[in-house]
């Protein structure tokens, strides 16, 4: 199969961009690995090497079977007379369009999420276990990450503050975003509070601090759409321990963390948390969560898409793309 990907980040988004850029670009690396010729639409040629069986190009090349997009407006449709999907990684009631403007060419990034919007097309994010460390042995720290300082309470700060405080537990906050002021004023409140800041993290540090962790933190307050540091902590053996909102009880099983309803709860997940094998994270994060299961899910879904496209030209009309749900 041809597949015109296309992202607005600059490659490698691990380094430049946000995790919906990393999950687009081991898409990419999935497809190619698969066999499928993949032209990857980027702003800028590459800093690093594409994955095998991927091309960077600017245009969408003629000989394409499917265009999937991961950029510009909600409202984008690809005018190309192609096939079409969109991948939506964000909560849209929060963010987005109107509900009358969802198409049927959108999957979503969960099923809890595809399910805010009537919806049965969704696709997990995976990820590259390569790029993770697993540990089997943790460090006494528990660890909270989140991305953009302005979103901390809907996140949970206030939550994983108040546990860190009844139980004692060593609490380590990595946190991107914001002016370098802001910063420094949160750095000092997380000080203030006995909690240690470590600023944002990306690559081997990111890595490091997920392997080390006794268990990652995610109390977060919004119908998350799916949650990667969750993954991320999976991969690696890190147990998770997370609100019940959005997609993380999708996610998360007793085998590999827990999910939490009130303040009672998340004490009494740290206190069990040494119940968690972190050998079960990692084998659940490989089996459900890696890039090729990701990459094999999509193939499915642009299958279904090229034959209804090929159904309705036969029927003499157009395929739907900008018409609602």
């Amino acid at each position: 199969m041809r597949i015109y990907l296309s992202s607005g980040h600059q490659y490698p988004g691990r380094i430049h961009g946000v995790a919906a850029h990393a999950v687009h670009d081991w898409l990419a690396k999935g497809l190619g690995a698969l066999g499928h010729e993949v032209f990857y639409h980027l702003p800028e040629r590459p800093e690093e090497p594409l994955p095998e069986g991927v091309t960077w190009c600017n245009r969408i090349p003629k000989e394409t079977d499917l265009v999937h997009i991961n950029h510009g407006p909600e409202d984008y449709i690809p005018d190309s007379g192609h096939p079409w999907v969109r991948i939506v990684h964000h909560h849209l009631l929060v963010r987005g369009p109107r509900r009358r403007q969802y198409m049927p060419n959108w999957i979503y990034v969960s099923k809890a999420q595809a399910e805010l919007y009537g919806s049965l097309r969704y696709v997990h994010n995976g990820i590259d276990p390569q790029e993770f460390i697993y540990s089997g042995s943790k460090d006494d720290y528990f660890l909270f990450m989140f991305g953009g300082l302005s979103r901390a309470q809907e996140k949970g700060l206030s939550i994983a503050l108040a546990v860190a405080k009844k139980t004692g537990i060593e609490l380590r906050i990595a946190a991107a975003g914001g002016s370098a002021r802001a910063r420094r004023a949160f750095a000092a409140m997380c000080r203030a509070q006995g909690v240690v800041p470590v600023g944002e993290v990306r690559g081997r540090q990111k890595a490091e601090l997920f392997a080390g962790a006794r268990a990652l933190l995610v109390p977060t307050q919004i119908p998350e759409s799916f949650g990667l540091v969750l993954v991320e902590a999976l991969m690696s053996g890190t147990p998770v321990i997370g609100s019940d909102n959005g997609a993380i009880p999708e996610l998360i099983d007793s085998r590999v963390g827990f999910v939490c309803r009130d303040e009672a709860d998340y004490i009494k997940a740290i206190l069990n948390i040494d119940r968690i094998d972190p050998a079960a994270c990692r084998s659940l994060a490989v089996d459900r969560f890696h890039y090729l299961r990701m990459a094999r899910d999509y193939v499915r879904e642009y299958e279904t898409e090229i034959r209804d496209f090929h159904e309705n030209l036969g029927k003499g009309t157009r395929p739907l793309s900008s018409s609602a749900c």
